[in-house]
Protein backbone atom coordinates (compact mmCIF):
# COMPACT_ATOMS: atom_id res chain seq x y z
CA UNK A 1 0.00 0.00 0.00
CA UNK A 2 0.93 3.20 -0.88
CA UNK A 3 1.57 6.10 1.81
CA UNK A 4 -0.09 9.31 2.02
CA UNK A 5 2.61 12.24 2.09
CA UNK A 6 2.82 14.25 4.94
CA UNK A 7 1.33 17.04 2.70
CA UNK A 8 -1.42 15.07 1.16
CA UNK A 9 -4.76 16.20 3.62
CA UNK A 10 -3.66 19.78 3.70
CA UNK A 11 -5.13 22.09 1.08
CA UNK A 12 -3.03 23.36 -1.62
CA UNK A 13 -3.08 27.12 -0.75
CA UNK A 14 -4.33 28.83 2.69
CA UNK A 15 -5.33 32.56 2.08
CA UNK A 16 -5.68 34.97 4.86
CA UNK A 17 -7.52 38.11 5.49
CA UNK A 18 -4.16 40.40 6.65
CA UNK A 19 -5.41 43.72 9.08
CA UNK A 20 -7.52 41.21 11.19
CA UNK A 21 -6.87 37.71 10.80
CA UNK A 22 -3.03 37.91 11.19
CA UNK A 23 -2.35 41.56 12.78
CA UNK A 24 -3.89 43.41 15.78
CA UNK A 25 -4.82 46.33 13.78
CA UNK A 26 -7.48 46.86 16.27
CA UNK A 27 -5.16 47.95 18.88
CA UNK A 28 -3.80 50.47 16.30
CA UNK A 29 -7.64 51.57 15.21
CA UNK A 30 -8.00 51.86 18.90
CA UNK A 31 -5.10 54.12 19.72
CA UNK A 32 -5.55 56.10 16.62
CA UNK A 33 -9.18 57.27 17.99
CA UNK A 34 -7.87 57.48 21.86
CA UNK A 35 -10.37 54.57 23.18
CA UNK A 36 -11.38 51.27 22.68
CA UNK A 37 -14.88 52.38 22.05
CA UNK A 38 -13.96 55.12 20.15
CA UNK A 39 -12.04 52.25 18.26
CA UNK A 40 -14.33 50.03 17.47
CA UNK A 41 -17.15 52.11 16.12
CA UNK A 42 -14.91 53.55 13.80
CA UNK A 43 -13.81 50.00 12.92
CA UNK A 44 -17.58 48.69 12.37
CA UNK A 45 -18.10 52.13 10.35
CA UNK A 46 -15.41 51.28 8.19
CA UNK A 47 -16.16 47.80 7.81
CA UNK A 48 -20.39 48.23 6.76
CA UNK A 49 -18.61 51.06 4.08
CA UNK A 50 -16.41 48.60 2.49
CA UNK A 51 -18.83 45.69 2.76
CA UNK A 52 -21.22 48.12 0.95
CA UNK A 53 -19.67 49.81 -1.27
CA UNK A 54 -18.23 46.84 -3.96
CA UNK A 55 -15.82 48.68 -6.77
CA UNK A 56 -12.49 50.40 -5.16
CA UNK A 57 -12.55 53.25 -3.61
CA UNK A 58 -9.31 54.92 -1.53
CA UNK A 59 -9.08 52.60 1.24
CA UNK A 60 -7.65 56.14 2.79
CA UNK A 61 -10.54 57.64 1.69
CA UNK A 62 -13.13 55.23 3.48
CA UNK A 63 -10.75 55.48 6.26
CA UNK A 64 -11.28 58.96 6.75
CA UNK A 65 -15.16 59.03 5.82
CA UNK A 66 -15.76 56.01 8.67
CA UNK A 67 -13.66 58.30 11.16
CA UNK A 68 -16.14 61.50 10.69
CA UNK A 69 -19.32 59.61 10.38
CA UNK A 70 -18.46 58.62 14.19
CA UNK A 71 -17.44 61.63 14.67
CA UNK A 72 -13.48 61.31 15.10
CA UNK A 73 -11.24 63.96 14.10
CA UNK A 74 -8.84 64.47 10.86
CA UNK A 75 -6.23 63.15 13.32
CA UNK A 76 -7.70 59.69 14.22
CA UNK A 77 -6.67 58.55 10.77
CA UNK A 78 -3.47 60.46 10.05
CA UNK A 79 -2.36 58.73 13.17
CA UNK A 80 -3.47 55.53 12.01
CA UNK A 81 -1.83 55.47 8.61
CA UNK A 82 1.65 56.89 10.38
CA UNK A 83 1.58 53.76 12.97
CA UNK A 84 1.05 51.37 9.92
CA UNK A 85 4.54 49.39 10.34
CA UNK A 86 3.94 49.45 14.00
CA UNK A 87 1.07 46.67 13.68
CA UNK A 88 1.48 43.60 15.49
CA UNK A 89 1.34 39.91 14.69
CA UNK A 90 -1.19 37.86 16.93
CA UNK A 91 -0.05 35.47 19.32
CA UNK A 92 0.77 32.37 16.87
CA UNK A 93 0.46 33.91 13.65
CA UNK A 94 4.00 33.90 12.76
CA UNK A 95 4.74 30.17 14.12
CA UNK A 96 1.28 29.23 12.27
CA UNK A 97 2.53 30.36 8.95
CA UNK A 98 6.07 28.79 8.86
CA UNK A 99 4.34 25.33 10.25
CA UNK A 100 2.17 25.88 7.11
CA UNK A 101 4.84 26.96 4.55
CA UNK A 102 6.23 22.83 4.10
CA UNK A 103 2.69 21.80 2.93
CA UNK A 104 0.74 24.73 1.48
CA UNK A 105 0.96 27.82 -0.74
CA UNK A 106 0.63 31.46 1.24
CA UNK A 107 -1.30 34.02 0.19
CA UNK A 108 -2.85 37.56 1.49
CA UNK A 109 -6.56 38.82 0.55
CA UNK A 110 -6.46 42.16 1.94
CA UNK A 111 -8.80 45.19 1.43
CA UNK A 112 -6.39 48.00 1.41
CA UNK A 113 -4.75 49.56 -1.26
CA UNK A 114 -1.62 48.62 -2.94
CA UNK A 115 1.15 50.28 -1.16
CA UNK A 116 -0.61 49.63 2.58
CA UNK A 117 -1.12 46.12 1.76
CA UNK A 118 2.43 44.96 0.63
CA UNK A 119 3.65 47.29 3.88
CA UNK A 120 2.03 45.04 5.76
CA UNK A 121 2.17 41.81 4.73
CA UNK A 122 6.26 42.39 4.69
CA UNK A 123 5.78 42.76 8.44
CA UNK A 124 5.96 38.56 8.62
CA UNK A 125 9.29 37.25 7.30
CA UNK A 126 7.93 34.92 4.61
CA UNK A 127 7.74 34.43 1.01
CA UNK A 128 4.10 34.88 0.54
CA UNK A 129 3.39 32.95 -2.86
CA UNK A 130 0.55 35.52 -3.28
CA UNK A 131 -0.53 39.57 -2.62
CA UNK A 132 -3.74 40.77 -3.38
CA UNK A 133 -5.43 44.04 -2.66
CA UNK A 134 -9.03 45.60 -2.93
CA UNK A 135 -6.69 48.30 -5.11
CA UNK A 136 -5.15 45.23 -7.45
CA UNK A 137 -8.03 43.23 -7.42
CA UNK A 138 -10.71 46.63 -8.21
CA UNK A 139 -12.95 45.69 -5.75
CA UNK A 140 -13.23 45.01 -2.06
CA UNK A 141 -14.19 41.99 0.12
CA UNK A 142 -16.65 40.35 0.32
CA UNK A 143 -17.27 40.41 -3.46
CA UNK A 144 -16.21 37.34 -5.06
CA UNK A 145 -13.34 39.05 -7.50
CA UNK A 146 -10.06 38.98 -5.14
CA UNK A 147 -10.82 36.02 -3.70
CA UNK A 148 -10.73 34.55 -7.15
CA UNK A 149 -8.03 36.81 -8.60
CA UNK A 150 -5.49 34.80 -5.61
CA UNK A 151 -6.57 31.66 -6.42
CA UNK A 152 -6.07 32.53 -10.50
CA UNK A 153 -2.15 33.81 -9.29
CA UNK A 154 -1.73 30.43 -7.18
CA UNK A 155 -3.02 27.77 -9.47
CA UNK A 156 -5.27 26.22 -7.54
CA UNK A 157 -8.65 25.84 -7.51
CA UNK A 158 -11.34 27.16 -4.54
CA UNK A 159 -12.06 23.10 -3.53
CA UNK A 160 -8.19 23.20 -3.22
CA UNK A 161 -7.83 26.06 -1.13
CA UNK A 162 -9.34 27.45 2.60
CA UNK A 163 -9.44 30.78 3.63
CA UNK A 164 -8.91 32.43 7.22
CA UNK A 165 -11.08 35.31 7.69
CA UNK A 166 -10.42 37.99 10.60
CA UNK A 167 -14.36 39.47 10.30
CA UNK A 168 -17.58 37.84 9.35
CA UNK A 169 -18.05 39.84 6.11
CA UNK A 170 -15.46 37.51 4.24
CA UNK A 171 -18.56 34.88 4.97
CA UNK A 172 -20.40 36.39 1.91
CA UNK A 173 -17.66 36.57 -0.34
CA UNK A 174 -16.13 32.64 0.50
CA UNK A 175 -19.33 31.02 0.54
CA UNK A 176 -20.48 32.93 -2.96
CA UNK A 177 -16.37 31.21 -4.20
CA UNK A 178 -16.55 27.68 -2.60
CA UNK A 179 -13.76 28.76 -0.07
CA UNK A 180 -13.98 26.34 3.69
CA UNK A 181 -13.34 28.67 5.86
CA UNK A 182 -12.07 29.98 9.58
CA UNK A 183 -12.71 32.24 11.04
CA UNK A 184 -10.38 33.82 13.60
CA UNK A 185 -12.70 35.93 15.82
CA UNK A 186 -10.18 37.52 18.15
CA UNK A 187 -12.67 40.03 19.18
CA UNK A 188 -15.90 37.56 19.49
CA UNK A 189 -17.47 39.52 17.16
CA UNK A 190 -20.97 38.21 16.44
CA UNK A 191 -21.36 36.65 13.26
CA UNK A 192 -23.33 39.60 10.47
CA UNK A 193 -26.35 39.12 9.65
CA UNK A 194 -27.00 37.01 6.60
CA UNK A 195 -23.93 35.62 7.38
CA UNK A 196 -22.95 31.81 6.65
CA UNK A 197 -21.15 29.83 9.37
CA UNK A 198 -17.34 29.43 8.94
CA UNK A 199 -16.53 25.57 9.29
CA UNK A 200 -14.42 26.53 12.01
CA UNK A 201 -14.93 29.83 14.52
CA UNK A 202 -11.92 30.01 17.11
CA UNK A 203 -10.99 33.05 18.94
CA UNK A 204 -6.95 32.34 18.38
CA UNK A 205 -5.42 30.52 15.44
CA UNK A 206 -4.55 27.61 18.07
CA UNK A 207 -7.06 25.07 15.89
CA UNK A 208 -6.06 26.26 12.02
CA UNK A 209 -3.00 24.06 11.78
CA UNK A 210 -5.16 20.76 13.02
CA UNK A 211 -7.94 21.87 10.64
CA UNK A 212 -5.74 22.45 7.85
CA UNK A 213 -3.95 19.18 8.29
CA UNK A 214 -7.30 17.03 8.17
CA UNK A 215 -8.39 19.06 5.45
CA UNK A 216 -8.50 16.46 2.73
CA UNK A 217 -9.53 13.61 4.91
CA UNK A 218 -13.16 12.49 4.69
CA UNK A 219 -13.56 12.51 8.19
CA UNK A 220 -13.01 16.44 8.32
CA UNK A 221 -15.77 17.00 5.27
CA UNK A 222 -18.52 15.20 7.30
CA UNK A 223 -17.23 17.89 10.72
CA UNK A 224 -20.36 20.62 11.04
CA UNK A 225 -19.14 24.35 11.94
CA UNK A 226 -18.45 24.33 15.54
CA UNK A 227 -16.39 26.93 17.63
CA UNK A 228 -12.68 25.74 18.52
Amino acid sequence: MTSLSPSAAYPKAVLFDLLTALLDSWTSWNHAAGSEAAGRAWRAAYLRLTYGCGQYIAYEQLVRTAAVEVGLPESAPLALEADWLKLRPWRGALDTLQALSPHCKLAVVTNCSIHLGTQAAKLFPIQWDAIVTAEEAGMYKPDPLPYRLALGKLGVGAHEAAFVAGSSYDMFGTAAVGLRTYWHNRVGLPLVTGAQPPEVEAPTLDALVPWLSRFGSAQNHAIPPVKA
